[in-house]
Parts: structure tokens; C-alpha cells; sequence
């Protein structure tokens, strides 16, 4: 069974997970919400019509999440060096994970504002708000519940991401997977391994939908 070294070892990397997931999770929204936003109010009768602005995002976006995600690490490893100073360790792994979200919450918030009644924005044009104010009275507002789902399922893609950036150097439980599982034949380990992935997907899932269902039950 495990020791007291190897039980340190799992707490250490669960909190490497929690800090590489947290992180680039938080910068892929930061980055994310802006560009899902444009992508829907700069396209044909947006209320900031722009469509060769939302034609180059649109194209961005796609180029983005057309990437698998241990490609994209290895291909941009000299600018996360350039940008952390290395390019192994948990920090350095936090650098592909934002890059790699970011498209994908782009695409999750262009997909929730959508869903917002169009008569609710018309009506706002009517009483003479502003774009900006559309945007963040509105839009935003009305699609907070969407927007939480949103997010909920970009964390579990980033637990599963951080776990391939863990395999090369990476940190977290992907690197316990390989280190002490994998390489030294440790089967107990890998289950350990998979069921504390298992109850950290379920645990931001449940999270994820309280908070989606209360955030709904207080827009209405």
C-alpha cells in the first residue's frame, strides 16, 4: 500500500492539478469572453456589425481548437521558455492549457449568448442603451446560467489536458501517472490515479451545475 512519502507525493500533485486547472481556466475565460462576445456582436445585424472582424476571430478560433493539444504544447514550448523561462514545471504547463481554452471558451460563449432573446436586446436598442451596455446589462446577464455551464465543461477538459502535460514534465497527477505508476509498475498507483481524476471531474461537475441552477433561478 502507500507510504507516508507516496501519500505526500499524491496530496502534492492533486494541488498541482488544482493550480495548473484553476489557473489557465481563469486566463481562458479572461481571454475567452472577449472574443466569444465580438464573435457575436460584430456578425452581419450585430449590434456593433463588423463582418470582417468577426470573419478573422471566427477564422482564429477554428485554427485554435483544430489543434491537438500535445502538438500545440510541444509547438510553442520556446515561447512559453520565452514567457516563463522554461518550459517544464507546472508553470510552464499553465501556458499551452490557456492557449488551448481559450478557442474553446470562445466558441462555449458565443454559443450561450446566442441563445438570448433577441427581443430582450431589441428592446434594450429601444430604450437607447449603448453597445457596451447591451453587452454587459444583457447579453451577459441573460446567459449567465449557459455561460457557468460553459466554464464548468472547459475545467473538465482542462483536468484531462493537464493530465498529457503532466506525462512531459509538466507536473500534477499526469506526471504521478507516469513516474510512479507507469515507469515503476505501480498498478495501485494508476487506480489511485484514475479515481482521484474520476471524483475531481464529478466534484467540478456538480459544482458547475449548483451554481448554473442557482445563477437561473435568480434570473428568473
Amino acid at each position: 500500500m502507500f507510504d507516508s512519502r507516496l501519500i505526500q507525493i499524491i496530496i502534492n500533485s492533486l494541488g498541482e492539478t488544482f493550480y495548473m486547472v484553476g489557473a489557465s481556466c481563469a486566463l481562458a475565460v479572461a481571454f475567452g469572453l472577449p472574443i466569444g462576445v465580438l464573435l457575436v456582436t460584430t456578425e452581419k445585424q450585430g449590434i456593433i456589425e463588423n463582418p470582417g472582424i468577426c470573419q478573422v476571430l471566427s477564422t482564429v478560433v477554428n485554427i485554435g481548437r483544430s489543434i491537438p493539444f500535445v502538438i500545440l504544447m510541444v509547438a510553442i514550448m520556446p515561447f512559453t521558455r520565452l514567457l516563463i523561462g522554461t518550459s517544464i514545471g507546472t508553470g510552464a504547463a499553465i501556458v499551452p492549457l490557456t492557449i488551448a481554452a481559450i478557442p474553446f471558451v470562445a466558441r462555449m460563449v458565443e454559443t450561450s449568448l446566442r441563445e438570448v432573446d433577441a427581443g430582450v436586446v431589441e428592446a434594450a436598442q429601444a430604450m437607447g442603451a449603448s453597445p457596451w451596455e447591451i453587452i454587459i446589462k444583457v447579453l451577459i446577464p441573460e446567459a449567465k446560467s449557459s455561460l457557468i455551464l460553459g466554464v464548468t465543461i472547459t475545467a473538465i477538459n482542462l483536468v484531462g489536458y493537464s493530465t498529457m502535460a503532466g506525462a512531459i514534465g509538466g507536473g500534477g497527477l499526469g506526471d504521478l501517472a507516469v513516474r510512479y505508476g507507469y515507469q515503476r509498475f505501480r498498478g495501485d498507483v494508476m487506480l489511485a490515479t484514475v479515481v482521484i481524476l474520476i471524483i475531481l471531474v464529478q466534484g467540478v461537475q456538480m459544482l458547475g451545475g449548483a451554481l448554473a441552477r442557482r445563477a437561473g433561478s435568480r434570473g428568473n
